[in-house]
């Protein structure tokens, strides 16, 4: 008896020290070998981002690197091994900038920059994929390249010819005080002529 007691005490604390090993090398694979990155946005990035912050004039809110499967959804009346394969590559698809409504956050209007330079480039050629979900969820879709020397007012009427049917649904919204005011007393933005230097890619 008295053996049988020492042999399980044993077996005890081989466990305990086998689970201890366990847990050093588990801590040793989850190790972090990360550092903070000096710049969060490209060079490019940041100039348009702030671009598109004058251009909008605060009326709307610009998110940044936004996954597509975060702005779209599926439709219910899908077949469930299409809803995966849609889902699956939406995933894997970003845009980098998206103009949001600032009270209601609904999608207003992606933006990809095209980088026609160097070896690889970036987002030269559309993505039909990408193209064919926002259509199909009726958000649109403004390509602009990489380029120096665009004015705030380049940026603002490239943004206004993409907002067209956004804008037509605005004046269908009823006026407070029938004078072209919106309901916060801001001036409801007109449509602005169109710039002869594109940006759009």
């Amino acid at each position: 008896m008295e053996l049988a007691i020492v042999l399980m005490m044993l077996l005890i604390v081989v466990g305990i020290g086998a689970v201890k090993l366990s847990d050093q090398a588990t801590a040793s694979q989850l190790s972090f070998p990360f550092r903070r990155r000096q710049q969060l946005f490209t060079p490019a990035e940041r100039n348009f981002l702030a671009l598109l912050e004058n251009a909008i004039g605060g009326e709307f809110r610009i998110l940044c690197r936004v996954k597509l499967a975060d702005m779209i959804s599926i439709r219910p009346d899908t077949h469930q091994k299409n809803s995966k394969l849609a889902l699956s590559k939406a995933n894997g698809k970003q845009l980098d900038f998206v103009l949001c409504d600032k009270q209601s956050m609904d999608p207003v209007l992606a933006i990809d920059l095209v980088n026609q330079h160097g070896k690889e480039g970036y987002k030269q050629q559309r993505d039909w994929f990408v193209n064919g979900a926002l259509d199909a969820a009726k958000v649109p879709h403004m390509r602009v390249k990489v380029k120096s020397g665009y004015t705030v007012a380049e940026v603002r009427d490239s943004i206004e010819a993409k907002l067209i049917m956004y804008r037509k649904a605005q004046t269908r919204e009823p006026l407070v005080n029938g004078h072209g005011k919106l309901a916060d007393g801001n001036k409801r933005p007109t449509r602005p002529l169109r710039s002869s230097r594109p940006i759009t890619a």
